[in-house]
């Protein structure tokens, strides 16, 4: 079941759910991708309608942050509960038995992922890690051609990740998700922030305090928030 919030259709899923559909479509290796919009994407995905149409044709939209979930039960179209990205990964890979392929970060980080995927979870076989920042989308795409991965970790951030998913349904894949800086939280070259913070809907703060120059980009979470009351009162008055 799809909730449409400002545009973006959400899948309705809890993570036990949106897990075991993942691995549902990772067996008919069809191309599909998982997107992971938090707010920030959103606000993107509104003022761009290619990313847009690339997230509304992912097979999996996942309400990933706080503020999807609170946006949800603001306009009445509330999701079971937040599925995080990382998290999604995690239990992912635990239930996973195939390849995986590494796609994003800098220089070294995908592997130095590969190596905690490997320690963590033996049944799920990294057979490639290639950074986002040299010229190697040919390199990539050779890789997945030939390995047919059951997984791909596209790890290239907002809106890349997504727009470059939609560009390749076509090859021989499991499944795409888009999954951010979770290459480098897997890598130890940057850390989640504590349960507290995140129990409390907060973790974009710590992210913030901890990375200053984040500013900017957050500075899309009041806007959201605005967005998503001006489209309540819009819906409240049936307009």
């Amino acid at each position: 079941m799809k909730r449409e919030l400002l545009g973006v259709r959400f899948d309705a899923v809890t993570m036990d759910g949106a897990v075991t559909r993942a691995l549902s479509l990772a067996q008919t290796r069809s191309g599909a991708y998982v997107c992971t919009p938090n707010p920030e994407i959103v606000m993107l995905a509104r003022n761009d309608p290619t990313l847009l149409e690339a997230v509304n044709n992912a097979s999996l939209v996942l309400p990933d942050g706080a503020g999807i979930v609170w946006a949800a039960k603001r306009l009445l179209r509330p999701v079971p509960e937040r599925v995080a990205g990382y998290d999604f990964l995690l239990s992912l890979l635990g239930r996973l038995r195939g390849g995986v392929l590494i796609y994003g970060g800098r220089p070294g980080v995908a592997e130095r992922a590969a190596e905690t995927i490997a320690a963590r979870y033996p049944n799920a076989a990294v057979c490639g890690a290639f950074d986002g920042y040299g010229d190697n989308e040919a390199d990539v795409l050779a890789a997945i051609r030939r390995t047919r991965p059951a997984l791909v970790m596209v790890c290239l951030g907002a809106p890349r990740q997504e727009l470059w998913m939609a560009a390749h349904t076509d090859l021989p894949v499991g499944l795409m998700a888009g999954l951010g800086g979770s290459v480098d939280i897997l890598a130890g070259t940057a850390k989640r922030a504590p349960l507290w913070w995140r129990s409390h809907g907060l973790e974009w703060l710590y992210r913030l305090l901890r990375e200053p120059r984040r500013l900017r980009r957050q500075l899309r979470l009041p806007a959201f928030v605005l967005a998503v009351l001006r489209q309540a009162r819009k819906e409240k008055r049936g307009l």
